[in-house]
């Protein structure tokens, strides 16, 4: 007598890293935007008022534009949740296989976007104390950590999806 094994109907649920890996992302995105709502919202980061309405024009359309930012930023941070989280187990994985990927990029992109942006020497010059430096530099070292993290949350879903995608019987079989 033969016993058929039946193939896994959901994914399988994440590794523990993975999950803590991607919890860490939104953690990560959250110095740096609240940063930038404080910038937005006048408290001192080191910038003198008359930096922060020549360069960038707060208060004025720079407070949408900054707080926008944070708001992006932190909605980005929260995209690898999707990939780890047990709710999404119930839809077919390839709904989610096909973006796993191109989230990550984006994601990879924007951190390293906001670094490059915020280390300019423009960016640099501005700041008042070698105090608010530290401060800042504090709030924006750990997006270092996103790209990294990111990636490794994408490859174990696209892992996990290979696998569930092998199990899958051949249509029309």
């Amino acid at each position: 007598m033969t016993t058929a094994t039946v193939p896994p109907a959901t994914l399988t649920a994440a590794p523990v890293w993975a999950r803590r890996a991607a919890h860490a992302i939104p953690l990560c995105a959250l110095p740096s935007s609240l940063w930038r709502i404080a910038m937005a919202s006048g408290v001192y980061v080191g910038y003198s008022d008359q930096v922060l309405r020549d360069v960038y024009d707060i208060p004025g359309w720079g407070i949408a534009y900054v707080v926008g930012l944070s708001v992006l930023a932190e909605l980005a941070a929260l995209l690898p949740l999707l990939l780890v989280s047990d709710r999404w187990r119930r839809l077919r994985p390839g709904a989610l296989a096909a973006s796993a990927w191109t989230a990550s990029g984006i994601l990879v992109l924007v951190a390293l976007w906001q670094l490059v942006v915020a280390f300019t020497v423009e960016s640099q010059t501005y700041m008042s104390s070698g105090t608010a430096q530290t401060l800042w530099a504090f709030a924006f070292a750990p997006l270092f950590a996103i790209p990294v993290l990111m990636t490794a949350v994408t490859w174990s879903y696209a892992k996990r999806h290979r696998a569930w995608k092998q199990a899958q019987p051949l249509e029309g079989a």
